[in-house]
């Protein structure tokens, strides 16, 4: 039994919290969005339903079957060593996947605002099927290498159960270096990443932008109304309302990360670094779940929808009578 601690007794609220709150959001964004009546291109439509799903499995898989059911519900199957082997595996997998999709849409927004020629061939709906394919079937397939990283704690009538992690983790040359690799791919380079791409799209439309006003100015325009900036000003919103999210929730998580990576420090369960990780990591998980309040905040359409689908059990009810 873990000690009742103040972080511990947060953890204990917090987590079935997410789990009621964050799935049952995911699956509105996901129908609602299927539907196409959000005023969004199917290309834009496409990665947020993607992103939407991954979110859910990472809420699923990480909350649920690694976090929660363990903890609660003790020695059941989930507690034999190939059960806890899959979870790790699936979990990493949705993590990666749901980072990764957050990548994608942010180069294909991206594209779409900053690079006038490319957007014509990149920003489609196949090329979308393509990327998101591409990267959940690169990643699932990376991530069966943590299978193989627990060993059983003991064995009883031939089954294995609890968890250690291998000894060869930590001196063989090829572990070492593809954990390196798996915290440099997530979330260490997607974090820059999308520091990048967000700096070079806000240099595009600020040279844009000038280029604009110029020409109306020289033209003597009097509607000072730009039919172009206006219809790109919706994808500008979403783009960063929502790598701004990742970048605010995850920022925890990756300091920590590239701190005990660079000092080598180890970090006892009690004091301020074991906090903070917990804290990071909690805070990681909750992007899972922030993007649908993202599109209610951002996009009228979404709102006007959720709304039709919400007052739709009563407006049925009524309907019956």
């Amino acid at each position: 039994m873990r000690e009742a601690t103040i972080l511990h007794q947060v953890e204990d609220i917090y987590y079935p919290v997410l789990v009621a709150v964050g799935i049952p959001v995911n699956l509105m964004a996901i129908v609602i969005l299927s539907r196409g009546k959000c005023g969004l291109s199917r290309c834009i439509t496409l990665y947020l339903v993607a992103m939407a799903t991954a979110d859910t499995m990472v809420i699923f898989t990480d909350v649920i079957l690694y976090t929660i059911i363990p903890f609660h519900f003790p020695g059941t199957y989930m507690d034999t060593t190939p059960a806890i082997s899959l979870i790790l595996v699936l979990l990493s997998a949705a993590t990666d996947v749901s980072v990764w999709f957050t990548i994608t849409f942010t180069f294909d927004r991206f594209v779409a605002i900053c690079c006038q020629k490319l957007r014509i061939k990149y920003c489609t709906t196949e090329t979308a099927t393509v990327v998101l394919t591409a990267v959940s079937v690169v990643l699932s397939l990376k991530n069966i290498t943590w299978y193989f990283i627990y060993e059983p704690e003991y064995i009883v009538d031939d089954v294995p159960w609890g968890s250690t992690i291998s000894l060869s983790f930590y001196t063989e040359t090829a572990w070492v270096a593809f954990d390196l690799f798996c915290i440099t791919l997530t979330p260490c380079f997607p974090f820059l990443l999308i520091l990048l791409i967000n700096a070079l799209t806000i240099r595009s439309i600020l040279v844009t932008g000038k280029i604009r006003r110029r020409l109306q100015k020289s033209s003597n325009c009097e509607d000072r109304n730009d039919p172009e900036m206006e219809k790109r000003r919706k994808s500008i919103i979403l783009l960063f309302t929502i790598s701004g999210s990742f970048i605010i929730l995850w920022m925890t998580r990756v300091l920590l990360v590239l701190y005990y990576r660079i000092t080598m420090n180890i970090h006892d369960l009690t004091g301020p670094g074991h906090i903070a990780e917990q804290t990071g990591y909690m805070l990681q998980l909750l992007s899972s779940c922030t993007n649908t309040c993202i599109y209610v905040v951002t996009q009228t359409r979404f709102r006007e929808q959720l709304r039709d689908a919400l007052m739709y059990p009563f407006t049925a009810v009524v309907a019956w009578f």
